[in-house]
């Protein structure tokens, strides 16, 4: 902990880099970087999500965006003292814009900033009535004929997408779609979600029955509402099936069940949409302004395409529509793939007295769960860190501050750990002819996840099963299916009962396509990753999540989505760009990324 001269130095430090910036010396701010340095900036400057590397690309996005962001009143957050640790001093700061309120952390080194990021935390004059400003929620007095709140709320009901159109159409009611309605409805957006599914939560309901969030209560709490005190560690999916119900009840969403979009046009010299939906067999044209795909991030199922498929005489699903193993007790189960749903479908089969094989086609990652809650998590997400003074709001941050650029040297160290503390762990596997790897630098789940959204398991018991044989474990690539099994690349034959294609997703910009045409999907282009030149996440060099949670080079096009985290924490930044577009307010976006991959 730095001592009151200390603090006094770094709050003298913003009051000199804010100067700099109100009297636009923009010579003088860029002074104040270091060589190596990164400002990711979250809509307040940019009005995008932008990470800028080095003091020229400082100085590019200030000579470009300053005029118009106008930012002042520079300051350490109320309540927070900076902290220094191997020469880096950490501080959670606050300041303004001409239009917003933000807030930030800074990491300051040798005198000058090293990381910088900066959030727009809301909108001065359409703040979020909370707190002070809540509503009262009954009206005292007397009026002829007046409404109360829950016929309020039905006339906003029939009426919306009828009389009156939505501001945002949001397309897929999974968590990032609830969680986007949900920060839209509490900024006073009109907003319609819309979703196939007979019921919200529905998405998670219909998957494999031993479906459960790998990640921890502490990481996956949805905006407004966390989980409650004694909610499991690991929640089941039925259990978030419910809690996404009951969350889109009580926040009010406008959430319209068996409804599929079928089709969308924009209208350039309108500039809104017009989407067509089939809301339970009626045939329903909304015209709104913005179009939010949350679709989830992994998009269409990857079905492969086999020789021999449809002679196969048994069952083949792919693992989202794959039903749980109680029918297949005493049948022969193949699964091809080893990632996260793999290892829980062939677990649950397992157990329920299945034949089952895995084929496992290319390396995966492994970590143990709880390996991965003590190193790799709790230090942001975990009980000890609440009780140390990170909460929720503040773990987003501190993870958000970490510029992708650099963010796998913060993680092949943690790894490194894993791996050595689960040395026994991970030989067992590999003695076992399981294929592992660590990411292509050794950077581990997190990096590979946000590279690729793909390659990996966090082991809950699966990896112990193939250790002892109990899951059967083929290496090699499908060459056919036959009637009665596949048969892989060195002649190996499986015969099979079941097939579950656990082949993973693709692009999310797949779904653009079927709505609104190919020439939209690829002028928008490839979807997730950052551009870091590994597996799967081919280069240039990105710096951001391609396409996610900001504006497309389709003009009111939007892609929301991602684990439960992202969807809490990049829902606010997509619901200020819309509610700012939605006022009028002016947005001038810097460095809209160009597409350079198609899907």
């Amino acid at each position: 902990m730095l001592d009151s001269t200390d603090t006094h130095y770094v709050q003298a430090f913003l009051e000199t880099f804010g100067e700099a910036l109100e009297r636009s010396d923009i010579a003088a701010a860029k002074a104040m970087f270091l060589d190596q340095c990164y400002w990711r900036d979250l809509v307040t400057f940019t009005w995008n999500l932008k990470t800028v590397e080095g003091p020229d690309q400082v100085e590019d996005m200030l000579t470009h965006q300053l005029s118009t962001a106008k930012p002042r009143n520079w300051r350490l957050a109320d309540g927070e003292m900076p902290t220094e640790a191997d020469g880096v001093t950490t501080a959670w700061i606050r300041f303004e814009t001409e239009l917003a309120r933000g807030y930030g952390l800074i990491r300051l080194k040798d005198g000058r900033i090293w990381t910088l990021l900066t959030t727009m935390s809301e909108l001065k004059g359409h703040e979020e009535a909370r707190g002070f400003t809540r509503p009262l929620g009954a009206r005292h007095g007397a009026d002829r004929n007046r409404r109360t709140w829950k016929e309020e709320r039905e006339h906003e009901l029939a009426t919306l997408g009828y009389e009156t159109q939505p501001y945002c159409l949001i397309v897929g009611g999974g968590q990032g779609g609830i969680a986007l309605g949900a920060r839209l409805r509490q900024l006073g957006v009109p907003t319609i979600i819309v979703e196939r599914n007979d019921r919200p939560g529905d998405s998670w309901r219909k998957r494999y029955k031993s479906l459960c969030l790998h990640d921890p209560v502490w990481y996956d709490h949805l905006p407004y509402i966390k989980f409650p005190e004694n909610w499991p560690v690991f929640a089941p999916k039925d259990k978030i099936g419910d809690w996404l119900e009951m969350y889109t009840k009580v926040m009010e969403l406008n959430y319209w069940t068996r409804t599929t979009a079928k089709s969308a046009q924009f209208d350039e010299e309108t500039k809104e949409w017009t989407v067509v939906l089939d809301r339970d067999g009626q045939e329903v044209v909304l015209r709104p302004k913005q179009l939010i795909m949350a679709t989830g991030m992994s998009g269409k199922k990857r079905m492969p395409s086999f020789p021999g498929m449809d002679r196969f005489r048994g069952v083949q699903q792919h693992s989202s529509e794959h039903d749980g193993p109680d029918r297949w007790a005493g049948k022969k189960v193949v699964v091809v793939g080893s990632n996260n749903s793999a290892h829980d479908i062939c677990a649950a089969l397992w157990e329920a007295d299945a034949d089952v094989t895995m084929v496992q086609r290319s390396s995966t990652h492994i970590v143990r769960s709880d390996t991965l809650m003590d190193i790799g998590l709790g230090a942001l997400y975990s009980e000890e860190a609440l009780r140390s003074g990170v909460t929720t709001e503040k773990a987003d941050l501190i993870f958000a501050s970490l510029p992708y650029r650099i963010m796998h040297e913060f993680q092949i160290p943690l790894y490194d750990q894993m791996k050595e503390r689960d040395a026994a762990f991970y030989k067992g596997l590999e003695d076992a002819g399981f294929w592992l790897d660590w990411g292509d630098d050794g950077s581990g789940l997190f990096m590979k996840y946000l590279r690729r959204g793909s390659g990996y398991y966090i082991d809950v018991g699966a990896s112990q099963l193939i250790i002892d044989g109990k899951i059967k474990l083929k290496r090699g690539q499908v060459a056919e299916v036959v009637e009665d099994g596949l048969i892989l690349d060195d002649g190996t034959k499986l015969e099979a009962d079941l097939i579950v294609y656990a082949t993973g997703y693709n692009s999310m910009n797949g779904w653009v396509a079927d709505l609104i045409g190919p020439e939209t999907a690829d002028k928008v282009g490839k979807v997730w990753g950052l551009g870091s030149d590994t597996t799967k996440d081919p280069g240039p060099w990105e710096g951001e999540q391609r396409n996610m949670w900001k504006p497309t080079q389709q003009e009111n096009l939007w892609f929301h989505g991602g684990n439960l985290h992202q969807s809490r924490h990049y829902s606010q930044y997509l619901a200020l760009q819309l509610k700012a577009r939605m006022e009028g307010l002016p947005t001038p976006v810097y460095g809209l990324q160009p597409v350079h991959h198609l899907s």
